[in-house]
Parts: structure tokens; sequence; C-alpha cells
């Protein structure tokens, strides 16, 4: 618990050195930027902080397994959007091989 809670600090640390020194930060804006400058402003404390990017290392996993579940679940229950959704790729790709 002590080494998760301190990779999650020395992280944390990481993206704010990176916030500091980037020219525009509209491209640096997710959710842990969000969550630093809240504690800058004093809306959040730095535990809340680091309990936040803790919840979402755990929790991202396994809620994204679920969903990408049952979004294959629904794309194969309905193959003319699976076509679709080939088709766009399609497009998009062209003829560069699929990476993941």
């Amino acid at each position: 618990s002590k080494d998760l809670k301190g990779a999650m600090e020395t992280l944390i640390e990481q993206k704010r050195q990176k916030l500091s020194t980037v020219e525009k930060l509209d491209e640096h804006m997710d959710f842990a930027s969000q969550l630093i400058f809240a504690q800058n402003r004093g809306d959040l404390t730095a535990e809340n902080v680091n309990q936040c990017v803790l919840e979402m290392m755990i929790a991202a996993p396994d809620t994204l397994s679920v969903t990408l579940f049952f979004m294959l679940i629904l794309i194969a229950e309905h193959p003319t959007v699976e076509e679709e959704m080939m088709r766009e790729i399609e497009t998009v790709v062209g003829k560069h091989e699929l990476q993941s």
C-alpha cells in the first residue's frame, strides 16, 4: 500500500512538473491535470488528488473491461452496425495495417 501510494505521488509530481513547463495547457488538460489545478486553487488537498488518481488506476481496468464486453456483444447482435463501423475504419485507416 505504501509503495502504491508513493508511486502515485511520484506520478502526480511528474505530471505537475510537466504542466509547469508546457507552452499550451489545452493540449495537456486531462482529468489528472484538472485535479492538480483544483489542488492549486485550494479546492482539493494533496491527499484528495492522490486518492482520485489511485482510484482511477485501480477501477479503470474493471470498468473498461465490462464496457468493452457489452460493446462487443452489441456489435455482434447488430451486424449492420458492425458493417458500418468496418467501412468507417477502412475509410480512416485506408491501406495501412491496423495497430493496437
